[in-house]
């Protein structure tokens, strides 16, 4: 879509009957997902804290001279797993940063000590160490892939992901979020989209909105995503997420979206994108998360029982029952699923190593929800 084409397409989005669009998505909502919104129990593990970009709204990466950088050790990476296996977790996130070893001398001693040169493969080998030593699912958050760094990962793993964040250019000039941030150059997130396809990996992707991007390039990016899966049906579920100031970050004091903005962003997205690929926003971000579902949305994203957000670690997760409660109360079913969507657990999908599929199809029900649904009848 050119330039010209998505300024005159996006008043509809921007600045029409908010109402009327939220219930126009909605509708598209209802038709293909019905009324049931889905959330993946998860156990969080970030394996470095270390990345070579320093975006401009990011807490979760510290600088290799800071105390708090890390590389988690396999010891510690299994203990996360375990504990997240004993409270019924199904999924196991490796959420770290970009290629550190690439900018930092520390990063390359860390990853030495542990008897690598390259942070993908030692990613590789501790998606191998879950899958051998507890029952969860790897799936991978590594920002920016290779085509070999995907060939690495993706017989061990159900699913990946990397958040397009936005289309916008202008975002990596200096004095913007994205300037002198490598990975953040959007043709290079766009590839990482179209290599994931090509090679039928089952792919997380999404916005983050409010970080000074306009609200036609949104729509731009959506556009992106959609294309992407168009051609290869690999845009498993798409994400909107909503800027949050940190005390500790450059955009300190750089406004939020307001929850008006979140709802026409996320009804713009569930009308633009194929209606099979799933639309979420994270319910720890906004007190008033609930109104989502009537913009279009069908699922939460992750929720741990075990771990917290480390992204946005001042937001706790909601307690799993009281969002089911919640659920219930705006017409809606809370139901736990996998890491991978029902559609691509069937034996002809290809989209799944053959080793990680068997897995997941065990763990689930006929309909590919997950089989043991903990948060119903759940002790406290």
């Amino acid at each position: 879509m050119n330039t010209q084409s998505l300024s005159t397409g996006t008043a509809w989005a921007e600045t029409g009957d908010l109402r009327a669009l939220m219930m126009r998505a909605a509708g598209i909502r209802d038709a293909h997902w019905g009324r049931t919104v889905t959330y993946s129990r998860k156990a969080f593990v970030p394996l470095t804290n270390m990345c070579r970009d320093t975006c401009g709204y990011c807490t979760f990466v510290k600088h290799p001279e800071s105390p708090e950088a890390n590389i988690m050790t396999p010891e510690q990476v299994l203990a996360t797993a375990q504990k997240g296996e004993r409270e019924g977790c199904k999924e196991l996130l490796f959420s770290l940063g970009e290629k550190p070893e690439l900018r930092y001398e520390r990063a390359r001693k860390g990853l030495e000590k542990l008897g690598y040169s390259r942070l993908t493969d030692y990613l590789r080998d501790m998606c191998e160490l879950v899958l051998t030593e507890t029952n969860l699912l790897p799936h991978v958050n590594a920002g920016t892939l290779t085509d070999d760094e995907i060939d690495v990962l993706r017989p061990v793993s159900a699913s990946m992901g990397m958040m397009l964040e936005t289309v916008s250019r202008r975002l990596t000039r200096k004095g913007q979020p994205h300037y002198a941030c490598p990975d953040k150059v959007p043709v290079q997130r766009l590839r990482t989209l179209e290599r994931a396809g090509e090679k039928q990996v089952p792919f997380t992707t999404g916005l983050l909105i409010g970080i000074g991007e306009t609200f036609a390039e949104r729509i731009e990016a959506l556009h992106a995503i959609n294309d992407a899966h168009a051609r290869h049906g690999h845009i498993q579920e798409v994400i909107i997420q909503n800027f949050q100031r940190k005390p500790d970050i450059e955009m300190a004091n750089h406004p939020e979206p307001a929850l008006e903005d979140m709802l026409r962003t996320i009804a713009a997205a569930r009308i633009i994108l194929a209606p099979e690929i799933s639309l979420q926003a994270p319910p720890n971000l906004s007190a008033r998360h609930i109104a989502y579902l009537e913009a279009g949305i069908n699922d939460w994203g992750g929720i741990s029982p075990v771990t917290i957000d480390f992204i946005n670690p001042q937001h706790e997760w909601p307690e799993i029952r009281a969002l089911a409660s919640s659920c219930t109360g705006a017409g809606f079913d809370l139901r736990e699923r996998l890491t991978v969507y029902p559609r691509y657990l069937t034996g002809d999908s290809g989209f799944i190593n053959p080793g990680v599929l068997a897995r997941a199809a065990g763990m689930a029900q006929e309909n590919g929800l997950a089989r043991d649904q903990r948060h119903i009848g759940e002790t406290a």
